[in-house]
């Protein structure tokens, strides 16, 4: 099978060719690397210059790429917007890929406009990106997000394709939830794929010289949306009372490679705070043994029918709650190698990256 994989976020489509060329299949992965993360590409359609000549120059160049884009028997795209245009730009790019080649789908891995919907309702979620509770909250990017999605472009071409594609796969619960109303008969949950690094035998994290490392990423611009703000206060609370028990390691917008180097000396990971799910970064600490502080509701567990491991240290959105659960941490160091082992278990029972493949490739072909 020929497919193609249009876009990229947090490393979905690049691990995900990765199982299926494993599967014997040939795959394309085109994508600007999901900007300063830089992940790798088979076609780079990163933009460099932002010049008025510059913009021309990508324009036209873009769409020569996406033209020779042929005979492909699956096309998935990332989101909506799964090229670095405004909406406008990707209509025409859009209905030419339609044309020329065989099955289309919609990935529902981030923001649009049904993620964006399912949280402005104040219903959907308990708390979300957009709301807490029956209050929503108040951010420039929620407001762009509003704007964008709800009000604008974005949003007409996202209900555009995903009523035109011939499914949609949701990563998470939570995207999952939101276009559940919508689209019960193409939709489809499956687990965001992760490359186990199988060279040398797993071992489970322990702290050996009575210090807890808690690791917290975060990405420029984006620390209010993602709680990351409040998260570190807690962590520094948590570290400035045990001072001799922890310490933090905090990074910012650095490439995925060398943010997974950083990483590698940490036992636990902090990370977004308003989701009810584990997403790429997380799992991918999961994967090397860290302990992840973040979501991890019933809401997650149940999409996966998991009915044993609870390895995520489950926080509410509150500086309090992290707070605490920081410092019970600390001052449990016991629990690290149990929590640790579970975490590998949890990632091999349900986000291995064959697995994930071959059930793309059962939902693809049922379509």
């Amino acid at each position: 099978m020929r497919i193609l994989l249009l876009g990229e976020y947090s490393n979905v489509h690049c691990t995900l060719a990765l199982g299926l060329r494993a599967l014997g299949h040939s795959v394309t992965v085109l994508s600007d690397g999901d900007g300063w993360k830089n992940y790798p590409r088979d076609i780079d359609v990163a933009r460099r210059d932002f010049s008025p000549l510059g913009s021309a120059a990508y324009w036209w160049s873009l769409r020569r790429t996406v033209r020779s884009l042929r005979g492909y028997d699956v096309v998935q795209l990332i989101n909506p917007v799964f090229l670095p245009l405004k909406a406008e730009r990707i209509w025409p790019l859009y209905a030419g890929l339609r044309r020329r080649n065989g099955k289309m789908f919609l990935g529902a891995y981030g923001m649009d406009y049904y993620y964006a919907c399912a949280g402005e309702d104040c219903r959907t979620f308990r708390y979300s990106d957009f709301n807490i509770g029956p209050q929503l909250r108040t951010s420039a990017d929620i407001s762009a997000w509003e704007r964008e999605w709800i009000h604008g472009e974005k949003g007409r071409l996202n209900r555009y394709i995903a009523a035109d594609c011939d499914g949609i796969i949701a990563g998470l619960y939570e995207y999952h939830a939101a276009y559940f109303p919508h689209f019960p008969d193409k939709l489809t949950f499956l687990p965001f794929p992760i490359l186990l690094d199988q060279s040398k035998p797993f071992r489970p994290r322990t702290v050996r010289d009575g210090r807890l490392r808690l690791f917290l990423g975060e990405q420029r611009g984006r620390t209010q949306y993602k709680g990351t703000d409040i998260m570190r206060r807690a962590m520094e609370r948590a570290v400035s009372r045990y001072p001799e028990r922890s310490e933090m390691v905090h990074v910012e917008s650095v490439p995925f490679a060398r943010y997974c180097e950083l990483m590698e000396g940490s036992q636990v990971l902090l990370d977004q705070l308003y989701s009810y799910t584990p997403g790429m970064n997380a799992l991918e600490a999961m994967a090397r043994g860290l302990v992840v502080v973040g979501g991890g509701e019933p809401e997650n567990y149940a999409i996966l029918e998991e009915t044993q491991l609870r390895p995520i240290v489950n926080v509410q959105p509150t500086e309090e709650d992290v707070y605490e659960k920081l410092c019970d941490l600390i001052t449990h160091p016991e629990a690290i190698p149990r929590l640790s082992a579970d975490s590998r278990r949890y990632i091999e029972r349900h986000h291995d990256y064959i697995t994930v493949a071959r059930r793309y490739l059962n939902f693809w072909s049922s379509k």
